[in-house]
């Protein structure tokens, strides 16, 4: 299978951010889009919102000081934040970040993700995470997404294995996630894997 490979010239920086992201598909409940400043406000609004479904999981920001920190973040090379949104109303439904994004031989980089409270449970991060994994492995040129989930967030890893990620390994404290080490499965999708599904689906 042939994956596009961003190449650059030297000097060149090439900033995900810049990448334009595909059309929704026909019919799509949502679609993506690039984090901007102007999101501020309704972001941190629903993160405030959120608590019972993001605790224990997840701390996304809640203070335009940690906005801000995300955001500058998202301008970097190697590092993503793709707002998922409704296609009818245009709200935040969900967020996602290709983070440590490696280029050379290795071509990967890490997922992370999790939907708003008032969005969650109609399956829009599902099809939401359909659209990530096509920009990653087409537009982005990445061969490889990781997303490291703690074993009890069932929604999350039955997000990814509905997604067609397989479970590498176990990674005891592996991440400080709200002042506590937590342990980590390991979960993980190559190009090949998501375009052998993709064909599977098709036929």
């Amino acid at each position: 299978m042939k994956r596009p490979v961003l190449r650059r010239r030297p000097g060149d920086v090439v900033r995900p951010a810049e990448i334009a992201v595909a059309e929704s598909p026909a019919g799509a409940r949502v679609y993506l889009r690039v984090l901007a400043r102007e999101d501020r406000a309704e972001f941190l609004a629903l993160a405030r919102e959120s608590h019972r479904l993001h605790r224990p999981w997840t701390y996304p920001p809640e203070r335009a000081d940690q906005f801000e920190e995300l955001y500058s973040r998202s301008r970097r090379e190697d590092f993503l934040c793709l707002l998922a949104c409704r296609s009818d109303t245009g709200a935040i439904a969900g967020v996602f970040t290709i983070s440590q994004i490696v280029r050379g031989a290795f071509q990967s980089a890490y997922l992370g993700y999790y939907a708003h409270e008032r969005h969650a449970g109609q399956g829009l991060m599902r099809e939401a995470l359909e659209q990530i994994l096509a920009h990653a492995f087409g537009p982005l040129g990445l061969h490889r997404v990781e997303a490291n989930i703690q074993p009890g967030n069932q929604p999350s890893i039955a997000l990814a294995r509905g997604a067609g990620f397989r479970l590498e390994g176990f990674s005891p404290r592996y991440l400080l996630i709200g002042g506590q080490w937590r342990d980590h499965e390991r979960y993980a999708i190559t190009a090949d894997e998501h375009a052998a599904a993709k064909n599977s689906e098709a036929a």
